[in-house]
Parts: C-alpha cells; sequence; structure tokens
C-alpha cells in the first residue's frame, strides 16, 4: 500500500509540475539561459589549469609522504637528488637527456660528441630581467666542494676521450656494471646512466663491452621563491629546445628530452589536442539526436526537440563549468569526460520525455499531454538522477583518496543537478511550443499550416511527401499515429517477435555463457595503473622518453633511500648481520660496506663504540674516495663524546621492464620489515609517493560508490512499485558492472583514475537504461511474460536505443585524439554502452522470460473480472428484456 500511495504521490506532484511549466513556458526557457550566460561569462574569465600533478593522481593520504616528510627532515632531499634515482617522478627542476646510438652502435665511442652536447648544456644561457643564467648559477651544488652536481658518468666518458686523445685504446680504461671506479678513487653506481649494456664474456669484474644508451640528468636548486621557480623553468624549455637543436646537429645519434614541466604539458596537451574532435563529437551527437526524432510524419515529427534536447545538455553543462571556475576550481584533463557523462544521462531524460509525449493521448490539449509525459516519465528519471548523485556523492567523499577523481565527482554532481533542472524547465518549455505547433497543425520543420488532405491530392508527389501528416495512414482502429517512428515500427514488427522466439533463446543463454566466462577472466587479471604515462598524450616527447628508458634502463629499480632513524651499534657484530641481511639481494650504495672493506683491507680493529666512530671521522671520511660519505651520516656531540644519531645508505633491485609494479612489490616486502627488525628505519624513493596504495585508492571510490546504491536499491525494496524490479535491477546493474571490469582488463585498460571513472558512471549508465525497461515488466499485467517484455520493449526500447546509439556515436571521434588518457575514455565508454545495450535488448528480454515474476495472477484478475462483468450484464439483461431488444 504504502509503495502505490508514495508513486502515485509522485506521479501527482509530476503532473502538476508539467502543467506549471505548460503555462509558464517563457519563464522557464529564459531562466536557465539568463544562467548559462552568466555562468558562461565566468568561464571564459576565470579559467586556469591545475598544474601540480602530484596533487591531482597521487595518492592524497599515503605512508609514503610522511615518509618523505621524516627522510627530508634528515637529510636535505634536494641535495640527494642525484643519488635518489627516480624514473618520472624527479622532484624539483631538471634537464634529462638520453643519447641512443644507431643499432649495433656503441655509445661509448661517441664520448667526444657526447661532452660537446654536454658542454653546449651547461654553456646555454637564460635571460631574465637583463641577467643572463647558466646552469652553474642555478645548479645543486655538492656540500664538500660547492661544485654543480653531475652524473659519475660524465667522469667516465672523460676518461674515454683523454684516452682516445693519448691514442690508447678504450679497453685500457676499465668500465664496469653497474659499479664502477672512477679516476678519484670512488666507486659509483651508473646502472641508471647506462643502458643497453652487453658485458665481457666471463668478466670477473663486469666489464662492458659495448652500451647503446647514456642518460644525463642535470639538476637545478629550488630555494622555493617565485623567481628563482621562474628562471628555473626558463632553463627548461631552454634546455629542450637545444636538445631539438642538437639533434638536428648529430644525426648519428637520437637525442629524447625531458623536463620537470614536460608531464604537466604533456598531461594538459590532451585538453588541447581533444577540443576539436569534441566538437565534432557534438555535431554527430546533434545530427543523430535529429534523425532518431524524425518521422514521416511532418505533424509529429520533433527533429529540432532532438536537436533542442542535445543543445539543453550542452548548456547546462557550460553552466556547471563557470560554477566549477567562479568557485575557484581549476581545469585538469581528467575533466574531459564530463560533456559526454553527462550527455549520457541527460539526453536519456530527453528521449524518455520524447516517447512519454508520444504515449499520451492526441485529443488531449497540449498542456495536459505535457503534464502526463511528465507524470510518466519524471518519476524513474528523478529516480536514476537522485542514485547518479549518490555515486558520485560518494566518490567525492573524503573516503577518495585521488584528488582528481574527487574533483571529478563534485563536477558530475553540480552537472547531474544543473541537467535535471535544465530538461524540466528549458527542455519542457521547448516541448510546450511543440506541442501547442502540433495542436494547430503545424509542420514540425517549416513552421507553416499544414494543408488539408483535399489540397495535398492536387499537388505533386513531392510536395504530398514534405506536407504529409501521416492521415493516410491512421485507420479508424489506429488510435496511435506515433507508432510509425521507424524505430518503433521495428521493434513491435520485426525484433520484439524475432528475440522472443523459442529458437532464438537457446542462443542468447550460450553468449551470456561467453560473455560471463570472458568478464570473469579479464576480473582476475586487473592492474592497477600507476603509470603515469596512462594519462598523457601518447605521441608526446614524455611518453618517447619512457618508453626509451623502460626498454633501455630498467635493469635495475629506482634507487630506495635506506633511512637509519635512531643511534645503531653498528660497531656490534649483530647490528652488521641484521643490516646484511636487509640489504641482501640489493646492489647497496653504502658508507658502511665501504667503511667495513676499509677496516678489513687496512687490518684495523674497531670492535666498541669509541674506536669505530674516531676512526670514521678521523681517517675514513678524510679520504677524498670516502669525502661524499660525509652527507650520509649525522653526528652529534654530548660532552666529548661522539654518536651517530641517524644514517642512510641506498638499495637497488635487479628488475625487468616492468619496473613500476616490481617497485611496488619492493615497498610492501622492505615495509613490514620496519616494524620487526630491532633496526629502526624507513625506505623513500619520490616514485613511491604515486605508488604507494595506489590499486586501492584508486578503486576505493567505485567500491564506495557502488555500495551506496547497492544500499539505496536494498533499503527501498519495499517504498518502490514492486520490489522485484530492484532485485532485477541489481542483478542487471552487477553482470553490467563485471562485464565492463573484465572485458577493458582484457582490452589492456589499467585501473587508473580515468578507468575507475568510467565504472562509476557505468553503474548510473545501466540503472538509467535498465530500470525504465524492468519496472514497466513487472508491473505489467498481460497474461504472458513474453508480452510483457514486448510492451517494455514498445515502449521504451526507443528511448534506448536513440539514447545509446547517439552515446557510442559520440564517442567515435575520442579515437582520433593521440592521448592515452582519449584511448581508456573511448575503451571504458564503448564497452559500457555496448554492454547496457547488450543487456537491455538481448538478455534481459530472454531470461526475463524464464524467471520471476509471474504472471498468472494477473491472469486470474482479468478472468475474475471478466466473469464478474458478464454475470452483472446477464443481470441487467434479465431486469430489462426491452434493452436487449432496443439493442
Amino acid at each position: 500500500m504504502l509503495r502505490q500511495v508514495i508513486h502515485r504521490g509522485l506521479q501527482s506532484f509530476f503532473y502538476k509540475l508539467g502543467l506549471f511549466v505548460s503555462r509558464h513556458p517563457v519563464f522557464f526557457l529564459t531562466v536557465p539561459a539568463v544562467l548559462t550566460i552568466i555562468f558562461g561569462f565566468s568561464l571564459l574569465n576565470r579559467f586556469q589549469p591545475d598544474t601540480d600533478l602530484e596533487s591531482l593522481v597521487a595518492p592524497s593520504h599515503s605512508l609514503a609522504k610522511i615518509e618523505r616528510s621524516l627522510a627530508s627532515s634528515l637529510f636535505s632531499l634536494d641535495q640527494s637528488k642525484s643519488q635518489l634515482y627516480s624514473d618520472l617522478h624527479t622532484p624539483g627542476r631538471y634537464g634529462r637527456v638520453i643519447l641512443l646510438s644507431k643499432p649495433g652502435g656503441n655509445i661509448l665511442h661517441q664520448a667526444d660528441v657526447i661532452l660537446q652536447i654536454h658542454r653546449a648544456v651547461l654553456e646555454m644561457k637564460v635571460n631574465y630581467k637583463g641577467y643572463n643564467y647558466t646552469f652553474s648559477h642555478l645548479c645543486v651544488l655538492r656540500n664538500q666542494d660547492k661544485k654543480c652536481v653531475l652524473d659519475d658518468i660524465i667522469s667516465v666518458l672523460e676518461d674515454l676521450r683523454q684516452a682516445a686523445l693519448s691514442n690508447k685504446t678504450t679497453a685500457r680504461v676499465q668500465v664496469s656494471y653497474p659499479n664502477t671506479k672512477l679516476k678519484d678513487g670512488r666507486s659509483s653506481f651508473i646502472g641508471h646512466q647506462l643502458g643497453g649494456v652487453m658485458e665481457v664474456p666471463n668478466s670477473k669484474d663486469q666489464r662492458i663491452k659495448s652500451a647503446r644508451a647514456i642518460q644525463i640528468t642535470y639538476y637545478l636548486q629550488t630555494y622555493g621563491s617565485v623567481t628563482q621557480d621562474l628562471i628555473g623553468e626558463k632553463w627548461e624549455s631552454e634546455f629542450c629546445k637545444l636538445m631539438h637543436k642538437m639533434q638536428l646537429d648529430h644525426q648519428d645519434l637520437q637525442l629524447y628530452s625531458l623536463a620537470s614541466f614536460s608531464l604537466w604539458k604533456d598531461f594538459h596537451q590532451t585538453s588541447l589536442l581533444a577540443r576539436g574532435k569534441i566538437l565534432v563529437s557534438l555535431m554527430l551527437i546533434l545530427l543523430t539526436a535529429t534523425l532518431s526524432s524524425s518521422m514521416k510524419d511532418c505533424l509529429r515529427s520533433k527533429p529540432f526537440l532532438g536537436l533542442l534536447g542535445v543543445l539543453t545538455i550542452c548548456i547546462s553543462s557550460v553552466t556547471a563549468a563557470g560554477i566549477f571556475f567562479i568557485t575557484d576550481g581549476k581545469y585538469n584533463s581528467t575533466l574531459l569526460g564530463i560533456p559526454f557523462f553527462a550527455m549520457g544521462h541527460g539526453t536519456k531524460g530527453v528521449f524518455e520525455l520524447l516517447s512519454g509525449w508520444r504515449r499520451t493521448r492526441e485529443n488531449l490539449p497540449f498542456k495536459d499531454r505535457v503534464a502526463d509525459a511528465y507524470s510518466d516519465v519524471m518519476v524513474s528519471y528523478t529516480m536514476t538522477s537522485s542514485l547518479y548523485f549518490i555515486a558520485f556523492g560518494m566518490g567525492a567523499s573524503p573516503f577518495t583518496n585521488i584528488e582528481a577523481v574527487k574533483v571529478f565527482c563534485q563536477n558530475m554532481c553540480v552537472s547531474i543537478l544543473l541537467n535535471y533542472f535544465y530538461i524540466f524547465s528549458f527542455f519542457g518549455s521547448c516541448l510546450v511550443f511543440a506541442g501547442q505547433l502540433e495542436q494547430n497543425r503545424y509542420h514540425s520543420i517549416f513552421c507553416c499550416k499544414i494543408p488539408s488532405a483535399e489540397y495535398l491530392d492536387r499537388k505533386p508527389v513531392w510536395f504530398q511527401t514534405m506536407m504529409n501528416d501521416g492521415h493516410q495512414h491512421t485507420s479508424h482502429h489506429e488510435t496511435n499515429p506515433y507508432q510509425h517512428h521507424f524505430i518503433q515500427h521495428f521493434l513491435r514488427e520485426h525484433y520484439n517477435e524475432w528475440i522472443t522466439n523459442i529458437y532464438v533463446k537457446p542462443f542468447v543463454v550460450i553468449l551470456y555463457l561467453i560473455y560471463a566466462s570472458f568478464s570473469f577472466m579479464g576480473c582476475l587479471q586487473i592492474n592497477d595503473g600507476a603509470n603515469i604515462i596512462n594519462l598523457l598524450a601518447s605521441e608526446s616527447p614524455s611518453v618517447s622518453y619512457a618508453l626509451i628508458q623502460q626498454k633501455y634502463f630498467s635493469n635495475y629499480s629506482p634507487v630506495i633511500g635506506f633511512y637509519i632513524y635512531e643511534p645503531l651499534e653498528y660497531w656490534n657484530g649483530t647490528v652488521q648481520e641484521d643490516l646484511k641481511t636487509l640489504s641482501q639481494g640489493f646492489n647497496t650504495v653504502s658508507w658502511i660496506e665501504q667503511y667495513y672493506q676499509y677496516l678489513r683491507v687496512g687490518n684495523i680493529s674497531a670492535t666498541n663504540k669509541s674506536d669505530f666512530i674516531s676512526i670514521l671521522q678521523s681517517s675514513f671520511l678524510k679520504k677524498p674516495e670516502f669525502q661524499h660519505f660525509k652527507n650520509d651520516i649525522i653526528f652529534s656531540k654530548a660532552g666529548d663524546e661522539n654518536n651517530i644519531i641517524a644514517s642512510r645508505l641506498y638499495l637497488v633491485a635487479r628488475t625487468s621492464e616492468n619496473t613500476q609494479r616490481e617497485a611496488v612489490e619492493l615497498l610492501e616486502k622492505l615495509r613490514p620489515l620496519s616494524l620487526i627488525q630491532s633496526i629502526k628505519f624507513i625506505v623513500f624513493n619520490p616514485t613511491f609517493v604515486f605508488m604507494d596504495h595506489y590499486g586501492l585508492s584508486v578503486t576505493m571510490p567505485v567500491l564506495i560508490s557502488g555500495f551506496g546504491i547497492l544500499l539505496v536499491l536494498i533499503l527501498t525494496f519495499f517504498l518502490v512499485i514492486h520490489p522485484l524490479g530492484n532485485f532485477w535491477l541489481i542483478l542487471s546493474v552487477t553482470s553490467i558492472e563485471l562485464g565492463v571490469l573484465g572485458l577493458m582488463t582484457l582490452w589492456n585498460v589499467d585501473m587508473d583514475c580515468i578507468s575507475i571513472l568510467c565504472l562509476i558512471y557505468t553503474l548510473n549508465f545501466a540503472i538509467d537504461h535498465c530500470a525504465p525497461l524492468l519496472y514497466t515488466f513487472v508491473l505489467a499485467t498481460e497474461h504472458t511474460r513474453t508480452q510483457c517484455i514486448k510492451n517494455s520493449l514498445q515502449e521504451h526500447g526507443t528511448a534506448i536505443l536513440q539514447n545509446v546509439s547517439s552515446f557510442l556515436i559520440g564517442l567515435v571521434p575520442l579515437l582520433f585524439v593521440p592521448s592515452n588518457l582519449t584511448f581508456t575514455l573511448f575503451k571504458c565508454l564503448l564497452l559500457a554502452g555496448s554492454c547496457t545495450l547488450l543487456h537491455c535488448f538481448v538478455i534481459l528480454p530472454v531470461f526475463l522470460t524464464f524467471f520471476p515474476p509471474s504472471k498468472k495472477h494477473h491472469k486470474k484478475k482479468k478472468r475474475a473480472k471478466r466473469k464478474e462483468r458478464e454475470e452483472i450484464e446477464c443481470i441487467e439483461i434479465q431486469e430489462n428484456p426491452d434493452h436487449v431488444t432496443a439493442v
């Protein structure tokens, strides 16, 4: 009883709302237009891109950020950038270049050319307010001699050049890999500076035979001042231009450059590349909506309503964007998906209102017809809009740990509210004016009076075709001329009979089993998309650089800083064994190892604290080859006694080309050890900030949104018209969601912020299209399930087909945007639309004929009513036999 009361109350409310809109159409047309103009100007004036890529795509709250703060409090990260090597996430300003020799070549034989390029970088000048700045003015300085920090591979190349000038063979210069001895006696790790390495067979010291690539990084100082940052940005820009010029001068080498702004620039490049394609997409949607709303009947055809429906969603999206920028929002490329998300939901309401209009009686006044359409459609559309708002509202909650997802969901909530308002106001007013034209028998395109049938009969065929109002098709028993709409005619006359055929059903069941199998197989292979290049323009310099880097420099993981943040008895044998155990399997760059070796070579005993620290300070750290280790130890003095309160070393693991995943595995292995070992340490690399629990952070929004929708559907089981409608809706949405998730994984789509947003949208897109179909089916009072599903498809199939076809056609231009972000968006939304269409038109029409709800009780009720009516007629005849004669 309660659910009938609620449903009738909502229908009554929307009927009155429809009447109100139809009586004041000018007001409801003007207010949205004025809002769009106001907020549209704010969109133009306050547009500002977001340049902080880390805050957008890295988890907002992660242990890696806490570890970064702790590591920075112990040792300056700005001074450690050269040691804490990171692939694409190096903090601060820098310029990086990869020099690649031709296939079969040896890059070490071109040391002179590489050093020429290196000198050109050092001598490059940037002008700021009349002053010229070179790399020596901006570089990070070493503590011991205040010289610029340069990669050790430069020293190796200089040794090779000197050997060549003195007519010695390069074989006399011993270069080992990944650790090599430099001229000053230092042992240096060059695993990330030399790539494509081939070693001399059976070489005990791992001598290099040849190498394909060299990577050089130029680190700039960051003081935090705006001026310094601006000069650094200009230097990076000149660096990239210089590398492009050098590429033209040295055709025997391939140069790939990268700077700190490159990632953001290539991330934002997607928006610039997609602007024209989005306009083409809009044109395609407009064309599809216009054609699908047309009929041969010039009176009842509504092409302009289809066109105005799409424009309604466009102006509502412009208003939502204006509100976003007024509230100090900053644009980022992930927001490219909002127009497509908003269009997919908004046009569904437009086409449902059109279908609702077609179901009204033509003999009613146009205002009553609008009210009837609102009463019929807006209840369902309100429910689906509410679920959209709940799903994206949960995605915008504090539980979401990715800022880009949170910003996107906040924008979608505003877009959904404005879509809803604009559809019942702006588009409702357009429907009122179109209904008035139809009632007054005006042509739907030319807006002229349609001539009478007698007048048309005297005119040529082409004129009759253009002015045909369908009078020749309408017979005395056909009360709905709108059934001649080509989609409705196809569904009624052809498709409904075919899909419910008993011989087709087994093939549909087999098709669903194949669909479920592939979906399940894909769900078992999900990968997290922590790799930043998934969001960049595919032909950008950053992506080219990352691919070359992954190919030639992926033998070793990013350098992991191992920070011991409490005093430790380094002279204790047990502690030494624990340190060896922790660093086992890693290539280490460690003062501790070098110091122990120094003691062994010199046969020096340091088994107590005073000897250990005394020899360390007075002898070991005074040696030129070990002086750089001063930066890795923090001493404190209490009276006459010195203590080591903190120290650090570096760990590098051997990896394959899938460095990203293996780096995450290293982090997950090392971090728990810090809790159970007696040695208190933390591990950090700038890459960890982007990877730390990324999989959990990125999947949390879709889990929360799915749980929110599921909870709402369960709690409203006894408030909706029929509980089985909610039950079938939950099953359908789950099937579609898992199908999209599995198939997109098989299509090489990782779980990044874009695919997660698409999965949240898929939940709602499935509800949007399945809910009206299912609720119409469960409420149908026909004798058989087959007849009920036929009626459901006939009632809602046109709107579903119109909307999904417009949505999918609108996605096609995204395929031609050279960006990984838009490729992901295209794949996910294509799967969402296709799986929803498959369920609405193939799977549900067949499966609903097998399972509850049963329609037998409706059949019994109809028989009882017919029997009661026959009995009443018999009594009337017996009481008044003359009435029969009169009839």
